[in-house]
């Protein structure tokens, strides 16, 4: 039996074929009251799910989503989801090889920015929209590591502080659809980030109005005074859609979909409560909504985020290349638990409602889940984005209390040593970084110069001068060099 093309046309068709679920809703009933910008896997894994489940329960009808795809490289998904009506399936990947698929309604139009940017401020302003959300990644922010400023002269956004340019970034299309709701009267909608990054709102908040001073300080002001950004965190590990992933929707679920996402069973989602142009009842389908949401999010940051960069450099090194290999080793299993149970654990505010000891035992299985098939190189990719953000705190909390630095140390080194571009066989490494030129070359004098690495202080700040912090690093990466991953790992095991 041929595969059913996903689209608004077949998708009773689908439905009736009874292999999986659609939406019960009516789409065309579906007004848009949220814009995101930013139409990635783990969007549509995680807030676009979210919404399709109340709207599968008959409510939130009026916060239908427009996606907007805002880089020119873009344009693939943007005709890929235009093609099939914004519609895509998203299939969980259990741990005992099961699948469990579902059909996503809940964006109901999508828009290309570079070849209409008008049409994205338009719809920003529209007096409809409550909420616009960014997945724009961690260095989609603009702010420098070091100074923790904005990148004022940045390139991507010189263009939108040019007077009267149309907008070409998410910050250039926020701060024209806020003007003219301004303007016009109209309450501001919440712009809600989506990052995976420490105070991600409060990030957002910065950024946009860093932006629009540049551009009017009357209208950064009238910003700060009246627009809210509450805090979040998100997760659920949401790998890249690969062909083999379009081939199991088409073969097993007999959808041909252009690109299908998937993800592991788990999800969260915790929000700071407030959104005053109001928001969907989130509270419905399971996300939690708090008053302040930095202790979840600090316990998600120093756990599972800073422990995939602890498992992904060392496994690449040892010759593993998915997440699932390493996190089935007893060795490595055993060295994410003890960063977790001594250096990341200790660094927390109190959690409430949460068991620390079986949330660092469900992080490992999670990642052990051999359905995912999450790349090592995935997790190894934008390092410089990733390590000062979720690893270097944890360091400095440890070092200024007293704490255990050893595993954190090994983890940094184990990024200077997969820099180097060589694998333990001998194979090249396709480095993947913003900063990828100068990490390397960085990289490659540490052989001569062994703390040249820590001397990248928009990345370590003074680490490179604490004493015990150099130590520990040296060490480990004197290791690496001379005895490799695994040799350094196992020697551990028998010291600890």
């Amino acid at each position: 039996m041929s595969a059913i093309k996903l689209d608004a046309a077949h998708l009773s068709e689908i439905g009736q074929a009874g292999r999986v679920p659609v939406p019960t809703y009516d789409r065309s009933a579906v007004r848009t009251g949220i814009v995101h910008v930013g139409v990635g896997g783990f969007f549509r894994a995680h807030q676009a799910m979210y919404l399709d489940r109340l709207m599968n329960e008959g409510s939130a009808l009026e916060y239908g989503i427009c996606g907007v795809a805002a880089l020119p490289h873009d344009r693939r998904i943007f005709e890929a989801m235009s093609s099939q009506d914004c519609l895509y399936t998203l299939v969980l990947k259990h741990p005992d090889g099961s699948f469990t698929p579902r059909v996503i309604g809940s964006m109901v139009e999508m828009l290309f920015a570079p070849d209409d940017p008008a049409a994205v401020v338009d719809k920003m302003a529209d007096p409809a929209t409550k909420i616009v959300a960014l997945t724009i990644t961690e260095g989609g922010y603009l702010i420098d590591q070091v100074t923790g400023e904005f990148r004022a002269d940045h390139p991507s956004i010189q263009g939108d502080l040019e007077a009267g340019a149309e907008p070409t970034t998410a910050f250039g299309f926020i701060v024209a659809a806020l003007r003219r709701r301004r303007d016009a009267g109209v309450t501001p909608f919440t712009v809600q980030s989506c990052d995976n990054l420490p105070g991600n709102g409060d990030v957002a908040k910065y950024a946009i109005g860093a932006f629009a001073k540049l551009v009017d300080p009357e209208l950064a002001a009238w910003i700060e005074a009246n627009v809210s950004f509450p805090n979040a965190m998100v997760d659920r590990i949401t790998p890249v859609t690969t062909d083999d992933d379009r081939a199991l929707v088409r073969d097993e679920f007999g959808i041909e979909d252009a690109w299908p996402v998937v993800c592991e069973p788990f999800t969260q989602w915790v929000i700071e409560d407030h959104f005053p142009a109001g928001r969907p009842a989130w509270e419905d389908v399971d996300v939690q909504l708090v008053e302040d949401v930095v202790p979840y999010e600090l316990m998600k940051l120093r756990l599972l985020n800073a422990s995939h960069q602890a498992l992904t450099y060392l496994g690449y090194l040892s010759g593993y290349r998915y997440a699932h290999e390493v996190c089935s080793d007893d060795l490595f299993r055993g060295f994410l638990l003890r960063y977790m149970e001594r250096e990341g654990s200790p660094t927390l505010p109190q959690v409430p409602g949460v068991d620390l000891d079986a949330y660092r035992r469900e992080l490992i299985d999670r990642f052990a889940n051999p359905a995912v098939r999450d790349t090592l190189a995935r997790l190894c990719a934008e390092s410089s984005d990733r390590i000062p953000k979720w690893l270097v705190p944890v360091i400095r909390n440890n070092l200024s209390h007293g704490g255990e630095i050893e595993a954190s140390a090994l983890v940094v080194a184990s990024w200077a040593r997969y820099a180097e571009g060589v694998d333990e066989a001998g194979e090249s490494i396709d480095v993947v970084d913003h900063d990828k030129e100068r990490v390397m070359a960085t990289a490659a004098r540490q052989k001569d110069e062994p703390l040249a690495f820590l001397s990248m202080k928009d990345y370590f700040g003074d680490l490179g001068d604490d004493d015990r912090f150099t130590q520990a690093y040296g060490r480990a990466l004197e290791s690496l060099h001379t005895k490799g991953a695994r040799a350094t790992l196992e020697d551990w095991q028998k010291e600890d």
